[in-house]
């Protein structure tokens, strides 16, 4: 939801095209620039849909905006997650030096840890994309817990250490570049179709950076499904949850979530589908419910 009277922190430059939306979670914030990709739906559907590992490191692969690793930050604690206010007052308390006792101070003084030892790391190929994703990370004063990485997918067996990640993220490009038509904006035909990288190249980041056990997430198209199945399986990431998107209850469904496991056992869990519109432009309580539960977790 955009909002325009949001407070800006005063170290973080929003630029002229930009716009800072309201995250609807604990006050959390987003910069983002409509001549770019903006997220949708499908990015929170999926940082809902991760079953959070405390302490646990997450990559998020292909991270636009950086909503991936923001919402995973900001919800990770449940009800004592520190709210965006609550963080920048830690900040400010740090710089000052003047932290005091309360237990919501010192759990913010130990993730204000330096950016190379973030837990949640997000990639992004377009270097403008990335760069408005890490002032967003600024902007809520997450420094330290998120870092953004100007990056490639394909790249990321070189640099990143194997099986170093716990949970691995991505709303990844669902049309094949032969497919479908293109958009005349390079950044949101980039988000939209296989023209930098495919299903599989994904598939083979999430297996070279999870740990044995560990968790990807993906959303994507339905009509993917047997190909994303086969691709999954061809590296080692065993499906262990799915659940399908509808936009409305006598529509078909247009998304599709699923979790695999590295190494996990063949056994897969299909979720109740989600819908999620009653009515034109009004959400579901199921959806409300889905999220709102999520934010308090």
């Amino acid at each position: 939801m955009e909002s325009p009277n949001l407070t800006i922190k005063p170290d973080v430059v929003i630029k002229p095209d930009e716009r800072i939306d309201d995250l609807q979670c604990r006050g959390y914030q987003i910069i983002q620039n409509s001549g770019m990709f903006c997220f949708g739906m499908d990015a929170v559907l999926l940082a809902n849909y991760v079953r959070f590992k405390r302490k646990g490191r997450y990559l998020d692969l292909g991270t636009g905006t950086g909503i991936i690793p923001i919402l995973l930050a900001a919800k990770e604690y449940g009800e004592g997650t520190l709210t965006r206010k609550e963080r920048l007052a830690v900040l400010d308390a740090i710089d000052r030096k003047i932290a005091s006792d309360h237990p919501e101070i010192k759990r913010g003084l130990t993730d204000a840890k330096p950016a190379d030892n973030a837990r949640f790391i997000g990639i992004e190929l377009q270097t403008e994309c990335a760069d408005m994703a890490a002032r967003s990370v600024s902007l809520n004063g997450l420094d330290g817990l998120v870092r953004i990485d100007n990056g490639d997918i394909k790249e990321v067996s070189c640099n990143y250490k194997k099986a170093s990640f716990d949970i691995v993220t991505s709303n990844p490009p669902y049309i094949k570049g032969s497919h479908g038509l293109e958009n005349p904006d390079a950044p949101k035909n980039i988000a939209r179709h296989e023209v930098h990288v495919t299903l599989d190249q994904v598939v083979a980041a999430a297996e070279h950076a999870l740990k044995p056990g560990g968790s990807f997430y993906m959303i994507h198209k339905p009509f993917r499904l047997a190909e994303i199945f086969e691709c999954l399986h061809e590296h080692r990431l065993e499906p262990k949850r799915m659940q399908l998107v509808h936009p409305y209850i006598d529509k078909e469904p247009n998304m599709v979530i699923v979790e695999a496991v590295k190494g996990g056992n063949s056994m897969i869990k299909i979720d109740p589908p989600m819908i999620v519109y009653k009515a034109p432009g009004v959400y579901t309580e199921q959806l409300l419910a889905t999220y709102e539960g999520s934010a308090k977790r």
